[in-house]
């Protein structure tokens, strides 16, 4: 189950319960933690990604020597 599946409808109702829970104040400080959750997040899948392909370049000038 992917996050594309929820839809729209299911996107609506989710930031209705989280206004629910946190308020109207909270709202602002829990977008902005998880906006930079996930920023953190797509940075260290970046480096693991480019650190994976490093390793694959390297092997390759090593097998053709």
């Amino acid at each position: 189950m992917s996050l594309a599946s929820i839809g729209v409808p299911g996107l609506i109702i989710i930031l209705v319960i989280i206004l629910i829970l946190f308020g109207p104040r909270k709202l602002p400080e829990v977008g902005s933690a998880v906006g930079k959750t996930l920023a953190e997040f797509k940075k260290s899948a970046r480096d693991v990604l480019e650190d994976e392909e490093g390793k694959e370049d390297q092997s390759k000038k090593t097998d053709q020597l």
